[in-house]
């Protein structure tokens, strides 16, 4: 059977090809794309893919193409985009130099489009014409990578920086999970050891809502986590927050039980005494 190839997917012409070039994102020994891809796929799809020094990766007017490693010679197809602009060497000092929009003719691909490709070096900018031929479509996912497939409800653990890529990027598996569940979860801070138990209930818009208050405002209502971002402000959550399940329910169990269980663990854990509960 013959492979499909990424421009019987793309159909760039022949007059187009000479003017693509793709990038190929891999570890750099201090930071792996995938982790920061599986977060904000714009860290990989602005930070990483458009960042230069001295050296050039594009021109304006070219179309630019960026792929993250995420396996054995397997790669994801996460955005394409045409360079619009780019700033001068001294005005990046190393970050993002380039100015690009995305193409909305493929835009049903990014981060759906897996490959395959066996980089034969290290160079990470290439001519879209030399690795077309080799670049093989292995699949179309049905739906964004995420690389995070919903654990069971005893093993979520998410930094704040993780729950609030699962609530913005919708992610199918976790938001099935979390919208109708009521349950006994936990806040860790991460920096002082300090725990805040809450409980979601059918009055509290079950745990996705309730854990999508926390990601807007970082305290969700609660008083003392209020005084916390008012005293250290929002980033302080953002960096030291961590969420988790102490007991899970489906819609039918009662909500007085689990304000019941809710205070059980405020005692067990002492919470009251030592966290960020104050009732």
């Amino acid at each position: 059977m013959d492979k499909i190839r990424i421009n019987d997917i793309l159909n760039f012409s022949k007059e187009e090809i000479p003017n693509v070039r793709v990038k190929f994102n891999i570890y750099n020994g201090y930071d792996d794309p995938l982790e920061l891809y599986k977060t904000d796929p714009d860290e990989v799809n602005i930070d990483w893919f458009l960042w230069r020094d001295r050296r050039r990766y594009f021109s304006v007017g070219q179309t630019a193409i960026c792929f993250l490693k995420i396996g054995n010679d397997t790669w994801l197809m996460t955005c394409i985009k045409t360079i619009t602009g780019e700033k001068k060497v001294d005005e990046i000092n190393g970050g993002v130099g380039y100015e690009a929009q995305d193409d909305a003719r493929y835009g049903k691909y990014f981060g759906r489009l897996v490959l395959r490709y066996h980089n034969p070096c290290r160079t990470m900018g290439r001519t879209y014409a030399s690795v077309m031929d080799e670049l093989e479509v292995l699949e179309i996912l049905n739906d964004q990578f995420t690389g995070e497939d919903f654990p069971g409800y005893e093993n979520v653990r998410l930094s704040y920086r993780q729950l609030k890529n699962v609530i913005d990027r919708h992610l199918p598996g976790w938001i099935a999970a979390l919208q109708n569940q009521k349950a006994v979860y936990l806040i860790t801070d991460n920096k002082t050891g300090k725990l805040y138990v809450g409980s979601a209930t059918s009055q509290t818009g079950m745990l996705l809502q309730r854990w999508s208050n926390y990601i807007a405002d970082g305290h969700g209502g609660n008083e003392a986590l209020k005084e916390l971002v008012k005293k250290q402000g929002f980033d302080y959550v953002k960096e030291n927050f961590q969420y988790s399940i102490l007991e899970n329910y489906n819609a039918r169990m009662d909500d007085e039980y689990i304000l019941r269980r809710e205070s059980w663990w405020k005692e067990t854990l002492r919470t009251r005494e030592f966290g960020y509960n104050k009732n």
